[in-house]
């Protein structure tokens, strides 16, 4: 009697739906959602992370991270002496230009190459303790926003030391802003405070930057090596260190104006570089740059939510 019950009770299929659900409900927005947030109010936990792996990197050494300062003002001040000399343009405008948007292009260069890594480098961590995979995107890019802070440094430096260019109108190629000037700059003002946003943006894009890229990175493992080859190559193809300035006016380079130029604003990277290099520096910003970043920004986070939605029950398996 006990037997034919157990059978029956087995065979039934109100009761095995009620004991085992046929569908999980982990693929759902819901769930990245709250993946999502949960992972931001841990603020503490991702925090101490992304500290620890910059006090981790200058272990035993007397300067600490402020060698991140020294090697990018390092940098930036060799190739603007270099540039400067060769292209013919003005150094006390050009060279706060080109620190400037190396420091802006590492940041952004950071957490991509570091994003597409966030899952595979914490593997440990997500084998062994139960956290959202958010916490790891933010530890990425916190680790990569100290790193800005500290290269930071060089651009205040360098704006205190050539404030008296760049206070004013100016022009990139010799310093000065008059009729036959292409590009008149308005100067440091207080809308150089759009600064702000502008990295606050950057860094919520880096977000989703991290949780899209860590996830196909860790399914497919030769994604990073084929963005970081194109990563070199987008660098040169956005003015970092040459001026957009240079294609206009009546030089050797005027002529490809035409054609450069609407391919140079077809670059996003141009665009996420612009919207925080200019103001530091006394740059006007095409609100266009504005748009562009704002529209890829929806965008990028409707494919990471899609890719959390999708695959985050999966990351724990495939790093």
């Amino acid at each position: 009697m006990h037997a034919t019950s157990t059978v029956d009770k087995a065979s039934d299929p109100v009761t095995n739906s009620q004991q085992m659900p046929l569908s999980s409900d982990s693929r759902t927005f819901g769930r990245a959602f709250g993946d999502i947030k949960e992972g931001f109010s841990q603020r503490e936990l991702w925090g101490h992370l992304g500290w620890q792996d910059i006090k981790q990197r200058y272990r035993r050494s007397v300067i600490g991270p402020f060698w991140i300062t020294i090697s990018q003002g390092v940098i930036s001040l060799g190739l603007g002496l270099l540039y400067s000399q060769l292209w013919g343009l003005n150094t006390p405008t050009f060279l706060p230009y080109i620190s400037t948007g190396f420091i802006v292009w590492t940041f952004i260069s950071g957490c991509l190459t570091e994003g597409m890594e966030t899952f595979i480098t914490n593997e440990g961590l997500i084998k062994q303790i139960r956290a959202p995979l958010t916490v790891y995107a933010l530890r990425t890019v916190w680790r990569q926003t100290l790193m800005f802070a500290h290269n930071l440094i060089v651009v205040v430096i360098i704006d205190v030391i050539f404030f008296s260019s760049l206070s004013h109108q100016y022009g990139l190629t010799d310093g000065t802003c008059g009729p036959g000037t292409p590009i008149c700059h308005p100067g440091l003002g207080w809308y150089s405070l759009s600064a702000i946003p502008a990295f606050l943006l950057l860094a919520f894009n880096a977000w989703w930057i991290t949780l899209l890229l860590g996830i196909i990175s860790t399914r497919y493992r030769d994604i990073p090596q084929v963005i970081g080859s194109l990563i070199q190559l987008l660098f040169y193809m956005t003015p970092i260190v040459w001026p957009i300035d240079q294609l206009y006016g009546h030089g050797a380079r005027s002529g490809m104006a035409s054609w450069v130029v609407p391919i140079v604003h077809l670059n996003p990277f141009y665009h996420y570089v612009q919207i925080l290099r200019a103001p530091l520096i006394g740059q006007a910003v095409n609100p266009w740059s504005w748009v562009v970043v704002g529209g890829i920004t929806v965008v990028g986070w409707a494919l990471a939510l899609l890719a959390m939605r999708n695959y985050r029950a999966r990351v724990s398996y495939w790093v």
